[in-house]
């Protein structure tokens, strides 16, 4: 990897942050684009703020990058289908402008339910339903069809629920960890006996630099390292680890479910729509990784490590 090469990465959220860190491990020039001003970053990190679906200012953002992370989410999870694909767009063009290489970090909406057999790369984008799978779906559509016409090339990184420090906003992050360190119970939106896949944030910074500096990793999906575990798996080696009785209260698929998700959703906008998403917690929601692990030879963070460093996150932050 080139020490003089200018690495753009789109996003100050937890990937973001971490595709930073392992940037500057590296030693890299790293400039960090957000929608807004952060007061707090690494040393020697160029920072500017503006608005992503905009090619003009993407176009100016990208000047002279060698690669572009795009590490963006929609602002409102409850118009994600709205929100989202303006901005692919907006840092599509702009990498294309630098001609510069694009490395996307995806989720696994674009599956869709799949009967609970592991999810690999080659599983066809049929069975998303609702708005974000078929959004997710499209958008990485789009993604592979400007690689294939040379407008600029694309590497796609996908990863299920991240868990790890600066996580808030996932299955297994706030709402997980929070409850479980003040001795209350975890609550499930499925069945806690079913795995489903977390991913460690570090390794994704790391996993997505590793993409991002591999010429043969281009015009592909690859599926990050993570673990298969059920989250009473999860939950009762987190509460091990942070020395608390592991507790956990279970909302699994019910008349009563299906009855309370839209009722909270009138008050709590993020889950409109949420039943949209509940198969990854009713059926099996396995990630295959083996394809990324053969090329790059990274394996995921040891479970107990990764959860040992997410605890004494959350606990700093109690005490900061």
């Amino acid at each position: 990897m080139n020490t003089s090469e200018l690495h753009v990465v789109f996003g100050a959220g937890p990937v973001g942050l971490a595709v930073v860190d392992e940037l500057l491990r590296r030693r890299q020039r790293v400039r960090l684009v957000s929608r807004r001003a952060r007061t707090t970053l690494p040393a020697g990190v160029e920072a500017i703020t503006g608005d992503a679906t905009d090619p003009a200012f993407t176009r100016e953002a990208c000047q002279g990058a060698a690669v572009v992370y795009f590490c963006l989410n929609a602002p409102d999870y409850h118009r994600w289908h709205e929100q989202f694909p303006p901005l692919q767009a907006g840092v599509l063009a702009g990498a294309a402008a630098a001609g510069a290489k694009l490395v996307a970090m995806e989720n696994l909406y674009m599956y869709g339910p799949h009967g609970g057999q592991p999810m690999t790369e080659t599983l066809p984008l049929l069975a998303a339903y609702g708005t974000r799978g078929p959004t997710r779906a499209r958008m990485t559509r789009d993604l592979f069809a400007a690689h294939q016409a040379g407008q600029v090339p694309v590497v796609a990184a996908r990863a299920s629920d991240f868990f790890g420090p600066r996580v808030v906003e996932s299955s297994a992050g706030e709402r997980l960890f929070k409850p479980l360190l003040a001795g209350k119970a975890v609550r499930v939106l499925g069945d806690p006996d079913v795995i489903h896949a977390v991913t460690y944030i570090p390794d994704i910074g790391r996993a997505l630099v590793l993409l991002g500096d591999c010429d043969a990793a281009y015009g592909q999906a690859w599926h990050l390292p993570g673990a298969n575990v059920t989250p009473r798996q999860f939950i009762t080696l987190a509460a091990e680890i942070a020395a608390v009785e592991p507790k956990i209260s279970a909302l699994s698929k019910s008349p009563l479910r299906a009855l309370l998700l839209p009722l909270m959703g009138i008050f709590i906008p993020p889950l409109r729509g949420y039943d949209e998403v509940l198969y990854q917690f009713d059926e099996p929601f396995v990630v295959d990784s083996r394809k990324f692990e053969n090329l790059s030879g990274m394996a995921a963070t040891p479970l107990p490590d990764a959860i040992r460093a997410t605890v004494e996150w959350y606990r700093q932050q109690h005490r900061s």
